[in-house]
């Protein structure tokens, strides 16, 4: 039995040889993609005895094809004709020729039955698949133009990760390397995406480290790490990264931006009110910071402390429209929160001296409602019309209540 069931592993053996000479009698004869399927099975197969060799001929094939249609396509160019072109299978032949390489080179570093270690290909490897690999950006790029985000990551991917594989050890790629983090950034591009956020920040991150990607690297690891999140521990490590990178770089407005994003949307007027603290001691002429500061007063119809804040934003910006139609509105309603409190307690009429501190408050109110009324007339960002309205009511100023009639008949209904 065990006789038979060895000439059955040697005459299997011998199959997966007879494989490899085949692809290479039809690699020879340039018909590549006919050898790549006779090749495939031997690739994986156990019955394959020497795997590098196998890997090696897979490498000579598609590096085969990736060369003859590159030659063409430059031919093409040169003689200026336009005939049918395989781009496609041209990058894919590139991207799996130098996969084949990275594989044939794992296979070949591995121990022998001696337990001795005998590189046969990486050296002439390493010397075709230099150029190989710096078209793998090239093929990446068409991958993303014909919008295959998988195959464009893949390839960028292939690139900025093979810099560090052990095929390449003692060659130098130093000229290829100063495209590394654009690439890295371009590969964390085609991650995001695909919503597929942890590559994102993977390559984010190599990206970063190059001064001129940074800030576009940072913003794709703020936007994958603001996806991912998915615990409180998430959600804390995407704050202390924004608050990091709002520290290093304060002048950068996307990080406050960020940052003022998360706390809106978190609907914590405390940690907001907290926040904005924070942002006006960094950065005192922070009108946005002053604008938040303003919004959780309001929130808490802390009138005065409100009208304070709007009125430090408006002061670093005159035409800061939404803070000054806010300090109007805060102001009218501090007028009401007066009528009651000063209202007797019987009749709930004010005494001549209390109506007028009533007015007094709402003719301060008017100023801010008329100068939102002056920068935004069309009401493309505040609706200023009602709450002034109101006032020329409360005020009992009719010429002025007959024009906003005018403009909206509505008011008087």
């Amino acid at each position: 039995m065990m006789m038979a069931l060895m000439a059955v592993a040697a005459t299997t053996a011998f199959a997966q040889d007879d494989l490899v000479k085949e692809a290479k009698t039809l690699c020879g004869k340039g018909q590549f993609d006919e050898a790549a399927k006779v090749l495939t099975p031997a690739l994986t197969s156990s019955a394959t005895v020497d795997k590098a060799k196998a890997w090696n001929q897979m490498v000579d094939i598609q590096y085969g094809k990736f060369s003859a249609l590159q030659t063409l396509e430059m031919e093409n160019k040169v003689k200026q004709i336009q005939a049918p072109f395989d781009t496609l299978g041209m990058h894919k032949a590139c991207a799996e020729a130098f996969e084949a390489a990275l594989k044939c080179d794992e296979f070949d570093r591995q121990p022998n039955e001696k337990g001795k270690v005998k590189i046969r290909f990486r050296q002439a490897n390493q010397q075709r698949m230099q150029n190989v690999r710096l078209a793998l950006i090239n093929a990446g790029q068409y991958m993303y133009k014909v919008k295959d985000l998988p195959s464009a990551f893949k390839y960028w991917a292939l690139f900025v990760d093979s810099g560090k594989d052990p095929f390449f050890e003692g060659f130098n790629l130093a000229q290829q390397e100063q495209y590394r983090s654009e690439i890295a950034y371009y590969a964390a591009l085609a991650a995001y995406f695909q919503k597929d956020y942890v590559n994102a920040e993977k390559y984010a991150d190599i990206a970063a480290q190059d001064p001129e990607k940074a800030a576009d690297a940072n913003e794709i690891l703020l936007f994958a790490a603001k996806e991912n999140m998915k615990t409180p521990a998430d959600s804390a490590a995407y704050l202390k990264r924004i608050k990091d990178l709002h520290q290093a770089k304060p002048e950068e407005e996307r990080y406050f931006n960020l940052l003022m994003d998360y706390y809106t949307h978190k609907n914590d007027m405390k940690a907001l009110g907290a926040w904005a603290e924070e942002e006006i001691s960094m950065n005192p002429q922070n009108k946005m910071a002053w604008a938040l500061k303003g919004e959780v007063l309001m929130n808490n119809s802390d009138w005065d402390g409100a009208v304070e804040a709007y009125k430090k934003s408006i002061e670093i910006d005159p035409e800061f429209v939404q803070c000054v139609f806010n300090a109007g509105v805060c102001l009218n309603s501090k007028a009401i929160a007066m009528n009651d409190q000063l209202a007797d307690k019987k009749t709930g009429g004010l005494t001549k001296e209390n109506a007028e501190k009533v007015k007094v408050v709402l003719r301060e109110a008017q100023g801010f409602l008329e100068r939102a009324k002056e920068l935004d007339g069309d009401q493309l960002k505040v609706k200023w019309a009602y709450p002034l309205y109101r006032i020329y009511y409360s005020l009992q100023l009719k010429d002025k209540m007959a024009e906003l009639e005018a403009i909206d008949p509505t008011l008087k209904q």
